[in-house]
């Protein structure tokens, strides 16, 4: 698989949700890309591991990735007041490329207007944001519909990147 990726970085990331993935898709043969809002910075995640952004969100074409992870921590109710890092999302979504969150990031999907009608799943502390914004929630540990895929917390990380990987390997490269 050659697919490019596109995880989303900010400060107060949760660890295991951003490493985890960036390292299986690496070893899937994927081409993972970090954007966070500055490229070449360092942020720091929930639990104190940094991560450099290799691009920043200004500078991504969705047109060049498959899809997009959005890990959970507190970093995504940060996240989600950037237009640009919407705008990515929403692209992604208008495209039925591969949208991934876990845990708390769903709260991007959620801001980005793409979760209304769809089954997914993420943090307990998210269940009444998605079911607000039209979500039907399922306390699942992965929940796929079409492109997207979600995921509650670290725990289910194994079978949230298996049902990345096989959405991905449904789209063309």
């Amino acid at each position: 698989m050659t697919h490019s990726v596109l995880l989303l970085v900010g400060d107060d990331y949760e660890d295991l949700e951003l490493h985890y993935p960036r390292l299986r898709l690496l070893e899937a043969g994927c081409h993972p890309v970090v954007a966070g809002a500055a490229a070449g910075a360092t942020y720091r995640g929930k639990h104190g591991y940094p991560c450099q952004s290799d691009r920043s969100f200004a500078d991504i074409d969705p047109a060049a990735f498959a899809g997009i992870v959005v890990p959970g921590g507190w970093m995504p109710d940060k996240l989600r007041r950037d237009l640009r890092v919407l705008d990515l999302v929403r692209a992604f979504d208008r495209s039925s490329k591969l949208v991934a969150s876990i845990c708390h990031g769903g709260w991007i999907c959620i801001s980005a207007g793409v979760v209304k009608g769809r089954d997914y799943t993420g943090s307990r502390g998210i269940k009444d944001d998605l079911v607000n914004a039209g979500a039907r929630f399922h306390d699942e540990p992965v929940v796929v519909d079409g492109h997207h895929v979600s995921s509650r917390t670290p725990v289910d990380l194994p079978p949230f990147l298996h049902a990345c990987l096989a959405v991905l390997a449904s789209q063309k490269a």
